[in-house]
């Protein structure tokens, strides 16, 4: 089964899952939440990023970090916060800063390429905490068959989550 909204067409999140046992009502001590059934392991989604994401060279994620380049508080926040992530994760692919819109992005930014669900986990989560003032772009990069422009379309907005204040991005590199 697969649902189609817009031009995307999303197969159902349950292939897999057909033959699975009913899940029960059952609830936990909170009195809220469900009881889960019990697994001897758990989901490759810890370890590994699902296909279609990128394994290879581009890497699972791009985080895209911007900023008012008008803005003299937000160009030192951004400057600071990009080398305290040089500091703290130097294990991450991390770019220059740009101090102008550059590609689809409509201000300043610097972007930080995540690799494994561990990287994103970590990264995120403290950026959730540091990232101040600015906002955050964050984008799959599948390796996926067809239409490049329009798989690049598709992860910069569908498959988009955001920190912060959402930019439009200048989409028409990607048509």
């Amino acid at each position: 089964m697969s649902y189609k909204s817009g031009t995307y067409t999303y197969p159902s999140p349950l292939v897999g899952y057909e033959d699975a046992p009913a899940l029960s009502e059952e609830r936990n001590e909170d009195g809220k939440s469900f009881k889960n059934p019990a697994k001897d392991t758990l989901s490759k989604a810890y370890t590994e990023f699902p296909d279609p994401l990128d394994k290879g060279r581009r890497g699972g994620f791009d985080v895209h970090i911007y900023y008012l380049q008008s803005n003299e508080a937000q160009t030192k926040y951004a400057k600071e916060l990009w080398e305290r992530i040089r500091h703290e994760f130097p294990e991450l692919r991390i770019y220059r800063v740009w101090d102008r819109p550059i590609g689809p992005h409509p201000v300043a930014m610097f972007e930080v390429n995540l690799f494994t669900p561990a990287q994103f986990g970590a990264f995120i989560a403290w950026l959730a905490i540091y990232r101040g003032p600015l906002s955050v772009l964050i984008h799959p990069n599948t390796a996926e068959e067809g239409d490049h422009t329009e798989v690049e379309r598709r992860n910069h907005t569908q498959r988009a989550i955001w920190m912060g204040e959402r930019y439009p991005l200048n989409l028409d590199m990607f048509y």
